[in-house]
């Protein structure tokens, strides 16, 4: 896969052992979703890819919905830095 995790949770963790805080999730389904739009452009007609997709784009939705509510300022920040919402 061409999302490379080790690095995104060393870029996004909070505390030296954090692995998998909805930061981290974020960032990761945010690799991947781009990776696999990369693919549909290229493959049009691909609708397994499509709903896996959707799928992702729902579960980051929701995540980012809890973070908004429980940390907005986390929030504003990873929306920055990773581009999105914009």
């Amino acid at each position: 896969m061409a999302v490379n995790k080790e690095e995104l949770i060393k870029e996004f963790q909070i505390h030296e052992k954090d692995t998998g805080s909805v930061e981290i999730q974020i960032a990761i389904l945010t690799a991947r979703i781009k990776h696999i739009a990369e693919h549909l452009k290229a493959h049009p007609k691909d609708f397994h890819s499509r709903r896996g997709l959707l799928k992702m784009v729902g579960r980051r939705r929701k995540m980012l919905r809890y973070l908004k509510h429980n940390k907005p300022d986390v929030y504003k920040e990873l929306i920055a830095k990773l581009g999105i919402r914009g």
